[in-house]
């Protein structure tokens, strides 16, 4: 176990993680909960090898990080051994919580998410979900129908939960995007295309990049790339050949700043992402991850099109060609880029949410007023 234990008693505890897409809507919960409830306590729960490890030592919440790892797509052996490792982070946590006991528990999905979900729900706990994707994972339908509520970022996702009480709020974005953003028409040269393989990189997606960046920036000389890969994707890729205008990062810790000076984005579509891209007002080609759970970035990134606000190319045959394809097209017409993009969205979801724990646990506090700030 980590020695970065929190005192929990009478604390808000978040969990969710693993990926960028389940953590970063845990901490835009958290920065909202600290403005509304200044005097309550708030703690994360997660797991030692997720993104939260990387973020949350940083970060000013307390934190307890577990020995946990996901099931999916590993052997019967190695499938045991996480088994064993969810059964000893549970009864860890249920120890600590008979002593300690938290306020209510909110968790987001990801593996790390598993023993905090699981312990709240055997001590009963009040605890809550948010399922950003448009088909929830395995650890969502299985504790669901204990949650006091479902937040969902998709009306999509509340049919597939039918013992669960639901409730469609959109995916909370962390608190640099709740303002207003520049609009994309307004950017004038150089013109930025950001790519994002996510949290954890995309090895596809930076090859096919890599592969057709340099024939794109020739051609459009007023263009230059600004490419996060991901920490191991970068230290794998940072000494091959570049472009000059071609930029690339392990990590964009002020991603809100980079969206914003941005004309388009290129991106694996986590619920996280599309819904910083609409509270943005950015252009997207959109490349779904192929092995996602339940395919779930798929339906994310079709969900997107569908508004009208962004433009899918599929991993497969003759990917390089077809994506250079896609962003030559956008990277030409700017009115294209534009009505693609649409006008930024401001995101509700944070102060939706806490309205209904509010509501729920039956303390409102300074509710309206921090609600107010939320939405503005």
């Amino acid at each position: 176990m980590s020695d970065t234990t929190p005192t929990f008693a009478g604390a808000l505890v978040l969990t969710g993680g693993g990926t960028g897409g389940h953590f970063f809507p845990a901490m835009a919960l958290a920065e909202g909960a600290h403005r509304r409830w200044p005097d309550r306590a708030i703690a994360f729960v997660g797991a030692r090898r997720g993104i939260e490890a990387r973020e949350l030592p940083a970060s000013p919440w307390p934190h307890l990080l577990l020995d946990v790892e996901g099931f999916l797509g590993r052997s019967p052996l190695r499938a045991a051994k996480s088994a064993w490792k969810l059964w000893r982070a549970t009864a860890h946590l249920k120890a600590l919580w008979r002593r300690e006991r938290p306020w209510a528990v909110i968790g987001t999905g990801g593996y790390g998410a598993a023993p905090a979900l699981l312990a709240a729900r055997a001590l009963g706990i009040p605890f809550f979900l948010h399922e950003s994707n448009a088909a929830p994972g395995a650890l969502v339908k299985l504790v669901a129908p204990r949650a006091r509520r479902v937040w969902c970022g998709l009306e999509a996702v509340c049919p597939l939960l039918p013992r669960a009480d639901c409730r469609v709020v959109g995916t909370p974005v962390r608190d640099a995007f709740l303002r207003a953003f520049r609009p994309a028409a307004s950017l004038v040269p150089p013109l930025r295309l950001l790519v994002l393989g996510g949290s954890g990189g995309a090895r596809a997606l930076n090859e096919a990049l890599l592969e057709v960046a340099g024939p794109l920036l020739e051609a459009a000389p007023e263009w230059e790339i600004l490419h996060q890969a991901g920490p191991a994707e970068f230290e794998r890729l940072k000494d091959r050949p570049r472009h000059v205008r071609h930029a690339l990062v392990p990590f964009i810790t002020r991603m809100d700043e980079a969206m914003e000076s941005t004309s388009l984005v290129l991106s694996r579509s986590g619920a996280s992402t599309c819904a910083e891209l609409k509270a943005a007002g950015r252009a997207a080609i959109l490349v779904p991850l192929p092995t996602s759970a339940n395919d779930h970035q798929r339906r994310n990134a079709l969900a997107l099109v569908g508004e009208g606000r962004a433009t899918v190319v599929e991993q497969g045959g003759e990917f390089p060609a077809r994506l250079q394809g896609a962003l030559r097209t956008l990277m030409a017409d700017g009115d294209a880029r534009r009505a693609l993009g649409g006008p930024p969205e401001p995101n509700r979801a944070v102060a939706l949410c806490l309205d209904d724990l509010a509501d729920y646990l039956g303390v409102r506090g300074s509710a309206s007023q921090a609600t107010t700030t939320e939405m503005k």
